[in-house]
């Protein structure tokens, strides 16, 4: 009988030992899951600002036109016998482009001849006869009234001499403009008339039209805005110009042209509806590439910036207000919020005119991790893994 009492006294024993167990078990758990863990600081990359001297562009859309434009009109009223011209070729200036009918101005120039030759004839006449007629006068032999139309009419007949050859170089004149001559050397365009067409003198619309196209000129538009800012930056010294401002152009599909222009001036007038002025810049065309009505973009020199401070663009963000700005660690090891003033980019990176410093470290990795006021470092570059000695290329791996 006393077996059978202790029995289970060992038994309640060891599962009170169990349960006294697993309890300080527990709490030993729960005490360690409670120790408060220390904040982890986040790790950002950052640019370090460096000021350095920039040359400073400005990239203007624009369209290219002739060096010079000359519109061919007839000068006399006539018939079109030939086109003397390759439509599309180059000529120099003095080629015969025209040939107009010649034959009425031919005669003209004949009846000019004849009339010269006649008041060259009368001439012979009155210039004696008014020599006589003064001898004559010293001993009455004729009155004065005599003598002075014999005076008269030797003058007349000079002046119809004068008369006669200014009549004679109009006929020759006008004979001359039967061929029609390229004012300038250039490109010649399409003919809008063909032989046996009618043509007057200075008619409206030109038989054809030549162009020169090398140089070339590329004009740009830029708002006055614009030209302002760079005119008081010149002149507080912010940005220094040498020499003339150079000019590079990108064509319509992104090419860079390779020949380099420059600046010749920029309008005197503002445009009243879209507030822009046109600069006009030239360029070398040797092998005409360029021709009048391209599209392009010019990017010009606008000067040198001595202290220009540039950030990626990754770096730069907008607030509600539409200001662009950046997130800075200060030496407190702090992230600051700066506020901008961009004056557009240049390549990858926005060019910044205030905001910040040299020496600044502005936040472009990690930036969604950190906030105003909180704390961050610098995270570390990770170390490039040292290549094994002596490794041998792994083998190609087995077709299947």
């Amino acid at each position: 009988m006393e077996a059978l009492f202790c029995k289970p006294s060992l038994r309640t024993a060891g599962v009170a030992a169990l349960i006294t167990a697993t309890a300080l078990v527990a709490g030993c758990s729960k005490s360690t899951s409670e120790a408060p863990q220390k904040p982890q600081v986040a790790e950002v990359g950052v640019y370090k600002v460096v000021q350095e001297p920039l040359q400073i562009t400005t990239e203007l859309p624009g369209r290219t036109s002739a060096y010079q434009v000359a519109e061919v009109r007839p000068q006399v009223n006539g018939v079109i016998q030939k086109r003397l011209f390759v439509e599309g070729s180059d000529v120099k200036a003095g080629t015969a482009l025209y040939q107009i009918d010649p034959s009425i101005y031919q005669a003209s120039v004949n009846s000019a001849k004849a009339a010269l030759a006649k008041a060259k004839a009368n001439l012979l006449t009155s210039g004696p006869k008014a020599a006589r007629y003064k001898e004559l006068l010293a001993i009455e032999g004729v009155s004065r009234q005599d003598y002075e139309d014999a005076i008269a009419a030797d003058a007349q007949a000079q002046a119809d001499v004068e008369s006669a050859n200014a009549a004679l170089q109009e006929a020759n004149i006008n004979l001359r403009y039967t061929n029609v001559y390229a004012p300038i050397s250039g490109r010649i365009s399409r003919s809008t008339v063909t032989p046996g067409a009618l043509v007057t003198a200075n008619q409206t619309n030109a038989l054809t039209t030549v162009q020169q196209l090398d140089p070339i000129y590329v004009d740009v538009t830029q708002s006055s805005e614009d030209l302002l800012r760079l005119k008081r930056e010149m002149a507080d010294g912010s940005l220094k110009q040498s020499g003339q401002a150079k000019v590079t152009l990108v064509l319509a599909d992104g090419t860079k042209y390779a020949e380099a222009g420059k600046l010749q001036f920029s309008d005197v007038s503002v445009d009243q509806g879209t507030g822009n002025v046109t600069l006009r810049a030239i360029f070398p065309n040797p092998k005409q590439n360029l021709l009048p009505g391209m599209f392009v973009r010019a990017v010009i020199e606008s000067g040198v910036d001595e202290k220009a401070i540039t950030v990626p663009q990754q770096g730069v963000t907008r607030n509600q207000k539409g200001e662009a700005t950046a997130l800075v660690l200060n030496k407190e090891g702090k992230v600051e919020q700066r506020v901008l003033t961009t004056a557009g980019t240049y390549g990858s990176k926005w060019l910044v005119k205030s905001g910040l410093a040299d020496g600044d470290q502005v936040i472009v990795e990690g930036v969604q991790k950190v906030k105003p006021g909180a704390p961050a470092v610098v995270a570390k570059a990770p170390a490039a893994a040292p290549a094994a000695a002596g490794a041998a290329p792994a083998a190609p791996a087995a077709k299947q």
